[in-house]
């Protein structure tokens, strides 16, 4: 071994991914095992061991370790954060409850939104005030101050979010919150508004800042003891964690702002695909990433990832904005639909076949896992199908049960409907797709993308089994497959830089900035970014871009301009005020000559250099790569038909290969459908192309 190696670690719902990286020799050890949900670093650990016995001593040799987790949207979704209390400006302590007065569905007169993450009798009011524009009109009250910590420290509060009403502006307030309550509740975690998010939109922030605050101990603790066991089992290098942003950075960052981490996992799958694109020459593309518990879908444009400040999370309504907590934190733009390999297959109310939202997750687990698990799964309708070899699941390591899942599938979907096994299954198959296609359709709608003119990038355990069906039902021609794609997030984390966002309310209009301030501003901005970047190890100066968020003076909402120059000058704001109206005009379709307009935001993204990639060509050896043939349902012949089993580390680069086939790799497995053609690139990709006139899926 040498000792130029990497390490990427993505805890999914259903199982926890591994992929080592030897930059000087290229080869890559790849793992998968299933999530411990009750303490995840279990099953990371146990990963580390199996790596172990057939590299002993890797770790030793691994000079980072990049780490994606759910443990953030999770502790959220299923209310196992910490006991949290917020601290607001007087007369204030109810915003988590009005929100922003938005109904998300003006004709559902029974429509619920989730309760707050901290209960009404510990959001406590602050006797103080902090004007707009900074100046401080009513000091802190000393006495009110000991007194709220008194009521604080008698409930034995793990962590308390503070979120004054204009601490964006001047944070001394808050700061001295936190000296006062560090003082009186020692142990107790703080966070502030002004360093987790010190933008304008009050509820926004304080929602920000209070899941901030809710998962900040939980995180903490997890992430102090998966370093203390990687250690002790040999780690030298750094363990990085993986930002929502696309981006990796320190524990100790991560630690102190969890809610960056909201979407930790999920993103991995998107930076492999654009990577992939990059790879193959091609503008635009769409990421698809299917694991056992959802499916992500991102439209890829350009040489950037696509990224958004808003999102939402455990929403009661799934499809419906407004209806879930909101955090502004920088995220890769995707679109997480409730379809995995674990979702569960039933019979709904109105009697008609329904796959998810529910999942098996690891625990029991899909029937044919032998785990307990009693409900069908897309994974057991996957296996009736054919689609997935009972023998070679993990390589053979885990056994499916085809029996289990066939009696599933039979008595909670196939008598229901008077299906026999088999049509009940790909019913199931096919629900799935059906269910990510019309997801993607209204996705792609809303961004005025083509799907017919875009490839798909699969990746993800089920990815693979179900990208075909996906394509053909979007009019997509061409799919593209990287290696290592059952373990796709853990592959991209190997080729994310370290990076960071930082962000500055700056209110001014924009004749009236002062363009020596705006320009201070984003000095101060660098230099915090550069020091949270040096935490995690980036030694050469990172590469920095600007931008702005500039609205309409009068509106409520802002559009994100990239400074089109580096410093920040006359000819700079100038060809800004350009770009904001061309914008403005591509987004809705006109602009508002004369309008004024003003400057609400300071946005930096810094970023370190890309690493080394994984992916490099891994030519077959042209004369094993043919496994076997087994019996495959195929919806145009409305039948089993003999599918063709490849392995797909085996193809020989060039090679064309007819559908309807099958690729098998240990962690996955790629079917073809019938009229499509498949080959490996010189990359190592495997490429297919669906046939012109179109398949019925």
């Amino acid at each position: 071994m040498s000792s130029n190696m990497r390490m990427g670690c993505d805890i999914g719902g259903t199982f926890t991914d591994f992929v080592v990286f030897d930059e000087d020799t290229g080869t890559l050890r790849v793992e998968k095992c299933l999530t411990t949900p009750r303490d995840p670093s279990d099953g990371v650990m146990e990963g580390v061991r199996l790596l172990d016995e057939d590299a002993p001593g890797f770790l030793t040799q691994t000079g980072q370790v990049f780490h994606g987790t759910t443990l953030v949207i999770n502790a959220v979704l299923e209310r196992r954060g910490a006991k949290t209390a917020l601290l607001t400006t007087e007369g204030f302590r109810d915003v988590l409850a009005i929100g922003t007065e938005r109904r998300y569905d003006l004709y559902d007169l029974q429509q619920q939104y989730p309760e707050p993450l901290v209960p009404r009798r510990l959001r406590l009011g602050v006797n103080e005030r902090i004007r707009s524009d900074g100046k401080v009109i009513r000091e802190l009250d000393q006495a009110q101050i000991k007194k709220l910590a008194a009521e604080l420290k008698s409930e034995d509060v793990e962590s308390v979010a503070i979120c004054l009403l204009h601490s964006y502006t001047n944070p001394q307030h808050e700061q001295q919150l936190r000296v006062m309550f560090e003082e009186a509740l020692p142990g107790v975690n703080i966070s502030l508004s002004s360093e987790v998010l010190p933008e304008i939109n009050e509820y926004t922030r304080t929602s920000t800042t209070v899941v901030n605050a809710y998962c900040k101990p939980l995180m903490t603790s997890y992430l102090t003891s998966l370093k203390e066991r990687m250690n002790d089992n040999g780690l030298a290098g750094q363990l990085l964690v993986m930002l929502s942003s696309g981006g990796v950075t320190s524990i100790d960052t991560a630690s102190r702002n969890p809610v960056r981490l909201i979407e930790s996992g999920p993103v991995g799958g998107v930076i492999l695909a654009q990577h992939v694109k990059a790879l193959c020459g091609m503008k635009d593309a769409f990421a698809f990433d299917m694991g056992g518990t959802t499916a992500k879908i991102c439209i890829m444009e350009g040489d950037t990832l696509p990224r958004t400040s808003v999102y939402e999370v455990a929403r009661t309504q799934r499809f419906k904005v407004g209806s879930g907590l909101p955090i502004k934190v920088p995220c890769v733009d995707l679109l997480e639909i409730g379809t995995g390999g674990g979702s569960i297959a039933g019979i709904n109310d109105l009697e008609l076949l329904q796959v998810g939202p529910r999942s098996a997750g690891s625990e029991p687990g899909p029937a044919c896992y032998g785990l307990g698990g009693e409900n069908p799964t897309v994974t057991d309708a996957d296996l009736v199908l054919g689609y997935l070899d009972p023998n070679f699941f993990l390589g053979g390591e885990m056994k499916l049960d085809v029996d289990a899942a066939q009696a599933a599938i039979e008595a909670k979907v196939g008598q229901p409907l008077g299906l026999d096994v088999a049509r009940a299954a790909f019913g199931i198959h096919d629900s799935a797709n059906e269910s990510m296609a019309a997801a993607t359709r209204m996705y792609a709608a809303e961004r005025g993308v083509d799907p017919t003119e875009l490839a798909l990038v699969a990746s993800g355990g089920a990815g693979p089994v179900h990208c075909y069906g996906l394509a053909a039902k979007l009019g997509v021609r061409e799919i593209i497959i990287p290696v290592a794609v059952g373990v796709g997030s853990a592959l991209g984390f190997l080729v994310a830089p370290i990076s960071y966002d930082l962000v500055r309310t700056h209110k001014v209009p924009l004749p009236d900035a002062d363009l020596s301030e705006v320009e201070s501003l984003f000095r101060g901005l660098e230099a915090d970014a550069r020091g949270v970047m040096k935490e995690a190890g980036q030694t050469k100066e990172p590469e920095f871009v600007r931008s702005l968020d500039v609205r309409y003076v009068g509106q409520g909402y802002e559009i994100n301009v990239v400074l089109p120059r580096g410093a920040v000058d006359s000819q700079g704001m100038s060809a800004l005020a350009e770009l904001f109206q061309a914008t403005y005009e591509e987004l809705f379709g006109r602009s508002f000559e004369g309008n004024a307009f003003e400057i609400v935001n300071l946005r930096i993204i810094a970023s370190g250099p890309i690493p080394p990639s994984p992916i490099v060509p891994r030519a077959g050896t042209g004369s094993d790569y043919r496994k076997t043939a087994r019996q495959a349902w195929c919806p145009i012949a409305d039948g089993y038909v003999e599918h063709r089993v490849y392995d797909r580390y085996s193809v020989p680069t060039g090679l064309t290969l007819e559908g309807p086939a099958i690729f098998e790799e240990r962690e996955s497995t790629v079917v073809v459908g019938s009229g499509a053609t498949a080959w490996v690139d010189e990359q190592g990709l495997l490429r297919i192309r669906l046939p012109e006139e179109g398949v019925t899926p």
